[in-house]
């Protein structure tokens, strides 16, 4: 036979990694919601046929993932965006002096739009689908350091109102983890500098022209699914963006 007709090789894939799936399916589907214990290994094993150290295995790559949480002596839980460990995940901005500072979100606007070429190519939706657009300040120690842009889908957060948004003690990831069921699970971003115009000069308090940081970021939850694409500028006056590598 021709080698150019020949079939592909089909992909092995190990045993924990095909529970890993079988467990991400799960989550995926809200069997087991976010904060919630998860079975024990044992029972695991046995729902999947497989044996305990199977099990180690996958929930060893989740936890890795911060998918999963092991608690010593509770169990397994599903990972939370309450968890104060996810908030470093996806804002990187520390002062310069150091340390973690808490924020505050500052809601500006909400409102509902349809979608454009740029919008749907990044959320996976259809031009003129319907997308919510917030507005809204990050403020560090009572100063605005971050201006973001946040584009969802009008399918998913539809209900999402400024009132919500207002009214909402916690961050912007826990209010649609607890309201909306998504859960993000990781994010691209890209970044670039580039001069403050009048707008984002007067809302972070910087002269026009200065330098800020534009980060733009594309949010997944399970599956690979794009549910928020947000274009943020910070200011790094007092703040850096700080990134571990290896």
């Amino acid at each position: 036979m021709n080698a150019s007709t020949q079939s592909p090789p089909a992909t092995f894939s190990p045993l924990y990694r095909q529970i890993k799936t079988l467990i991400l399916q799960a989550l995926a589907t809200g069997e087991w919601k976010s904060g919630e214990v998860i079975p024990s290994e044992g029972e695991l094993a046995i729902r999947f046929g497989v044996s305990q150290g199977t099990i180690r295995k996958a929930i060893d790559e989740l936890a890795a993932e911060n998918l999963l949480l092991r608690r010593q002596g509770k169990g397994t839980f599903v990972a939370s965006h309450d968890d104060p460990r996810a908030f470093f995940r996806f804002l990187r901005l520390v002062p310069l002096s150091g340390g973690i500072e808490p924020s505050r979100s500052v809601p500006l606007e909400c409102w509902r739009a349809k979608a454009g070429p740029e919008a749907a190519r990044m959320l996976g939706l259809n031009v003129s689908d319907p997308i919510i657009i917030i507005r809204r300040l990050l403020e560090f120690s009572g100063k605005p350091v971050v201006a973001d842009e946040i584009y969802l889908s009008g399918e998913i957060f539809g209900a999402l109102t400024l009132e919500m948004l207002r009214d909402y003690d916690g961050s912007l990831y826990s209010l649609f983890e607890s309201t909306f069921g998504v859960r993000m699970i990781r994010a691209e971003e890209r970044l670039r500098a580039v001069p403050a115009d009048r707008t984002s000069a007067e809302l972070l308090g910087v002269a026009e022209g200065s330098p800020l940081l534009s980060v733009e970021r594309v949010s997944y939850s399970y599956g690979d699914r794009p549910v928020e694409w947000r274009r943020g500028l910070y200011s790094t006056e007092q703040h850096c963006y700080v990134n571990n590598l290896g």
